[in-house]
This record gives C-alpha cells, sequence and structure tokens, in this order.
C-alpha cells in the first residue's frame, strides 16, 4: 500500500481510532470512579486531567517514533494520531501543535494559540450556555 492511503480507508483507520478512543475515555472515567470514589469526582475533574496527560504523552510517544521514520507511518499517525488520541483527548493535538509553534522558535505564535484557544474555548461555552439557557429557561 501506498504511503498515503485512500480517502475512504484513512476514514475507516480513523473512525476505529476513535471509537476506542472514546471508549478507553469513558472507562478512564469509570475507573477512577470506581478508585477514587464518586465524591472525588465531583470536587475536581480527575479523569479530564489523567486523559489529557496520558494522551499528550501518547501524542509525543507517536510524534517522536513518526519523526524516527516509524513504518507504515501514515497509517499509524491515523489510526493512533487522529484516531485513538483525537477520539481520547484533543488535547493531545493541542499539546503538539503548541510544543511544534514552540520548537520553531515561534514563541508568540505559540502564545497566542494557547491563549485564545482557552480563552475562546471558554468563551465559547459559556456562549452556548446562555443560549441555551435563554430558550430552555
Amino acid at each position: 500500500m501506498s504511503s498515503a492511503p485512500p480517502q475512504l480507508y484513512a476514514s475507516l483507520l480513523v473512525a476505529l481510532g476513535g471509537g476506542i478512543g472514546a471508549l478507553l475515555r469513558y472507562q478512564a472515567g469509570r475507573g477512577l470512579t470506581y478508585v477514587l470514589g464518586p465524591a472525588a469526582m465531583m470536587n475536581f475533574p480527575w479523569a479530564t486531567l489523567l486523559v489529557n496527560v496520558v494522551g499528550s504523552l501518547g501524542m509525543g510517544l507517536l510524534a517522536g517514533w513518526l519523526a524516527s521514520g516509524g513504518q507504515g507511518s501514515e497509517q499509524m499517525r491515523l489510526v493512533f494520531g487522529v484516531g485513538i488520541l483525537g477520539g481520547f483527548t484533543t488535547f493531545s493535538a493541542f499539546s503538539l501543535e503548541m510544543m511544534m509553534l514552540m520548537n520553531r522558535g515561534d514563541h508568540t505564535s505559540a502564545f497566542i494559540y494557547g491563549s485564545v484557544s482557552v480563552m475562546a474555548g471558554l468563551a465559547a461555552l459559556y456562549i452556548g450556555l446562555i443560549v441555551m439557557k435563554l430558550f430552555h429557561g
């Protein structure tokens, strides 16, 4: 198979990986709730913290492997990077993009990207809550 898989095959790889990643995220939350108890989970977003850190570690390992010329790298990127880690946490992609900007020495863009991502994401969520409250009082 060529280095760039056909679009349908690539989409199936991403979908398969995404399903696995989403299931892993769900099970991480269930597992932490079992270990820490429901009260601890209600007081702090432990599951989200865990998947963000583990996902970022996974993205670093994958990016390093791919950069070293790993076999089947496009398929691996699609299944693991876009699919599994994308379904597990998008924070891993955010972390990779931030590190790429910093490694290029583009610290201004990294700061802007990080700041705007967090602030715009929070603002968009808040706007969504307000809109839904207006319509569903």
